[in-house]
């Protein structure tokens, strides 16, 4: 049963003003080790807090966004410490609701490498607070209150009336803000409930910015390869495709850069219709070598609808992520949405676009928790204003977010 008791009416959301960002999701108490081992023997954890939308929040308000998260926790201490330490980053959690009949959402993991068999993550999750979220009990005035409108796979996994709200926040219409939609495939949170790659699918085709992990678009629709992944996803006017370690590459609409990279000047709305562009015979291929994403180097190339046909042609424009010195691999997929973001807001080139994503990714893998400071934003200007050579000989290591962008401890070069 869904709460729409005086918990639910308590909230103040509706009365809240527009912002830059709003992200909309599940928050969950983090459990984290003292030491390494499996969790039967670890003997303590230290408290945090997860979530891909609000981690997504979090790092937008510390990078100087404003930024609200919405969402659902108990009517329980777990979920007065969620509130209070998200809304300690300088997030609005005004729109926040609380259920009086199901828990907070909390989880443990080992202190491994997410990448390893050795590794444990142990979810409690299943009937939690924010599992029961659904259009009738959001605060949907507060959800498309801000210029752009964050969201994830990861919501519409929770419960038939959580993938109801995402379906109904993706949806064409007049003024909707800028949506942005993270894949986020957890194969686990599917089980028992059919067609989640079909729906991730439907989902991010209503999307206005869409980031995927290559590893992910392989496992839930067996594509392989950037190129293979903007066929299936036409429809986003920006389709960030992550390939780890090795760097990341962004198919752009050139029709629609006045709503994106126009983003910092008023609120964006979705188009209100979605489906192929209007033709208008730009998109020549620059000179360069381009790799099998059809991208080049911090250039661009040609794909989508051209390969579709079609007379407007998608730039595509790749760049590497620099070498990192990884502590944990926990949280980095939040904060490369994060970074990019940003950028995105303030109206940057791509390029520099997606540095900013790979600079907040390895902020993130550089701390053992999953949540990060962003380096201050003039530091990360600098960063990703360097050369290309420059730029492929970064080495980042923990503390690089600390020191001052011109010291020489701050960016290793080998």
């Amino acid at each position: 049963m869904t709460s729409n008791g005086p918990a639910d009416a308590a909230s103040p959301g509706a009365g809240a003003g527009t912002c830059d960002v709003v992200a909309l999701g599940e928050s969950m108490v983090t459990f984290l080790p003292t030491r390494a081992g499996r969790l039967a023997d670890v003997p303590s954890f230290l408290r945090g807090i997860g979530g891909a939308e609000s981690n997504v929040a979090c790092a937008l308000a510390r990078a100087g966004h404003s930024a609200r998260w919405v969402g659902r926790v108990g009517a329980d201490g777990f979920g007065d410490h969620l509130v209070r330490a998200i809304a300690a980053y300088g997030v609005d959690t005004s729109a926040v609701r609380r259920d009086p009949a199901r828990p907070t959402g909390v989880y443990f993991r080992t202190a491994g490498d997410r990448g390893t068999d050795a590794h444990e993550v142990a979810y409690y999750r299943a009937g939690s607070a924010a599992s029961a979220m659904t259009a009738g009990n959001t605060d949907l005035a507060a959800v498309r209150s801000g210029r752009l409108l964050h969201l994830s796979g990861i919501t519409a996994a929770l419960s038939d009336g959580c993938l109801a709200l995402m379906r109904e926040l993706t949806a064409p219409r007049p003024g909707r803000p800028l949506v942005s939609f993270d894949v986020n495939h957890r194969p686990a949170l599917w089980r028992g409930r059919p067609g989640g790659p079909r729906v991730l699918l439907d989902l991010a085709r209503g999307a206005d910015i869409v980031f995927v992990g290559e590893d992910e678009a392989r496992e839930a629709w067996g594509l392989h390869g950037a190129r293979a992944i903007r066929e299936a996803l036409p429809e986003p006017d920006v389709l960030v495709v992550k390939d780890g370690e090795r760097g990341a590459v962004v198919f752009e609409n050139p029709t629609a850069t006045g709503r994106h990279g126009g983003a910092t000047a008023g609120h964006a709305s979705a188009p209100a219709h979605r489906g192929p562009r209007a033709a208008d015979g730009t998109g020549e291929r620059p000179e360069g070598a381009a790799d099998a994403t059809g991208a080049t180097a911090g250039g661009a190339g040609t794909t989508g609808a051209a390969a579709r046909g079609e007379d407007v042609m998608d730039t595509a424009v790749f760049v590497p992520a620099p070498r990192v010195d990884v502590v944990a691999a926990v949280g980095a997929g939040d904060a490369f949405a994060a970074g990019f973001l940003s950028a995105t807001l303030r109206g940057l080139p791509v390029r520099d676009r997606l540095r900013h994503g790979h600079l907040a990714a390895a902020a993130a893998l550089t701390v053992p928790g999953d949540l990060a400071d962003p380096p201050v934003r003039g530091h990360a200007d600098r960063l990703a204003a360097l050369g290309d050579h420059a730029w492929g000989t970064l080495r980042l290591g923990p503390g690089w977010t600390e020191a001052d962008a011109r010291a020489a401890e701050e960016v290793r070069t080998p």
